[in-house]
């Protein structure tokens, strides 16, 4: 009996990871893109609700360039997964991580505020979803969360002064 319930612990497991790399895509590619897309837009435009519309408008056309890619990518390799649900999966975790991102932008007027919340907001989905997957996979929380972290940050500073410079130079 106790083996049985282990077998079907381990299925259970296994289905739940099955489109766990689509949501690890959409997820991670939105916190690094739109993190870095606020920072230098932030420096750039210097006006709250068009950095807004503008990281709303990217954040939507690339949640379905990253659906569609999924889709393309999941049909080419001709694996286990759905290219249907593989695609759902990466472009609602990438829209739905656009959405919390953008939301200090629509509420705030203060554009360093609204930077500064959308980038805790980034860190608190980092841990969450790491602690999901670290406790599915029994891995490591702590590395798992600091390289993601380290990737997603370290690119928006990079873009918070190429808007910077870009600012200036233009």
């Amino acid at each position: 009996m106790f083996l049985f319930s282990r077998i079907r612990k381990s299925i259970d497991n296994r289905k739940k990871l099955k489109y766990i790399s689509s949501a690890v895509l959409g997820l991670n590619d939105a916190l690094v893109e739109l993190i870095g897309i606020l920072a230098g837009l932030t420096l750039a435009l210097q006006e709250v609700k068009l950095i807004a519309i503008t990281g709303l408008i990217t954040g939507i056309a690339a949640s379905l360039s990253m659906a569609a890619s999924e889709y393309l990518s999941t049909k080419a390799e001709g694996n286990y997964k759905n290219p249907i649900k593989a695609a759902t999966y990466t472009g609602l975790a990438y829209l739905i991580t656009v959405i919390i991102l953008i939301l200090p932008y629509l509420f705030l007027n203060n554009i360093y505020l609204c930077l500064g919340i959308s980038i805790i907001l980034s860190i608190f989905i980092i841990f969450i979803f790491n602690y999901y997957i670290s406790t599915i996979k029994k891995i490591s929380l702590k590395k798992r969360f600091l390289e993601m972290l380290i990737v997603s940050l370290g690119v928006a500073l990079i873009s918070f002064i190429l808007g910077y410079l870009i600012k200036g130079f233009l």
